[in-house]
Order: C-alpha cells, then sequence, then structure tokens
C-alpha cells in the first residue's frame, strides 16, 4: 500500500519542461520628417542697409544675417512667407523711430534681386545641404536723399512650413 500511495505520488509531480533560451521580439521606430530651428531664439536674423547721410540717393541692398539656421530631414518641402511689417499700409517701409517719416522697401529671395518675395507670398526654400539652411531673404531700399535722420526700422513675421 504504501509503495502504491508513493508510486501515485510521484506520478502527479511535473514533469521538467524544456526552456526555450532564446527568442525574437521585433523592435521598430518611426522617423517623421521634418525639419529643427537651431539657434536665435525667437530672433530670425536681420537685414541691415547701414548708416547713410539724410541727402544720400541711391540704391542700397543687404541680405538677412545671424539669427536661425535649420536643419531638415532630407527631402523635406520648407517652405516660407514673409508679412508686410509694422508698416505696410502701402507696401513695406521702414518707419522713423521718433516719427512718422517712412522709406519703402521691397525682399527678394534671391542675391540677384531678381525673384521679388511679395507680402505674405508662400515660396519653397532650397537647399542643398539639409543640415545648414538658411533664409533666403534679401532686401533693396532707394534712398530718396530728403527724409528726416534718424533710425528707421520695420519688424517683420517670417512663416515656415514644411
Amino acid at each position: 500500500m504504501w509503495l502504491r500511495a508513493w508510486l501515485a505520488c510521484g506520478l502527479a509531480l511535473p514533469l521538467p519542461l524544456a526552456a526555450v533560451t532564446s527568442q525574437s521580439f521585433q523592435v521598430s521606430a518611426t522617423i517623421t520628417p521634418g525639419c529643427l530651428i537651431v539657434g536665435g531664439g525667437s530672433n530670425y536674423g536681420a537685414l541691415a542697409y547701414g548708416s547713410y547721410s539724410a541727402l544720400a540717393t541711391g540704391t542700397v541692398t543687404a541680405a538677412i544675417t545671424g539669427g536661425v539656421t535649420l536643419q531638415c530631414t532630407p527631402g523635406v518641402a520648407l517652405s516660407m512667407s514673409v508679412n508686410g511689417g509694422l508698416h505696410s499700409s502701402t507696401g513695406r517701409n521702414l518707419q522713423l523711430n521718433t516719427g512718422s517719416a517712412r522709406v519703402a522697401y521691397q525682399l527678394f529671395r534671391d542675391a540677384a534681386f531678381s525673384q521679388s518675395l511679395g507680402i505674405s507670398q508662400s515660396v519653397s526654400v532650397s537647399y542643398s545641404d539639409a543640415n545648414t539652411i538658411s533664409l533666403p531673404i534679401y532686401g533693396r531700399v532707394v534712398l530718396p536723399g530728403n527724409q528726416p535722420g534718424g533710425t528707421y526700422s520695420d519688424t517683420l513675421q517670417v512663416q515656415l512650413s514644411w
């Protein structure tokens, strides 16, 4: 009887199973194409025409300097638009900081000043190096030679999209 009980108990014990020591699992990531604005904080740069006599006439040009650099996933279609500024009732204007005198100016998207950058016009930003993209903004002003002396300025808003 004792042997039967022992055999019955022995048969009830679980048998060792072969342990799985190797198995696979999936790893994945989704990379969303886009752009990153590097440096500059809230300042996208400056378009500085320089300092001239109040009697000076002629055309003066400048390119945007300083500010931000963009980095985009290669192949991302980047575009920008620039509003009319603070004094745009009749186009873009620099306004005397201590008065109401204004000097008109124009923006372009190429250094040859052949492609106008209209008010709030969305334009493509081309780039050859996706890690160092600069905003293609160039300005031209015709000095009238009859304005009061002082500092003339404007503030523009740039909208980027991708």
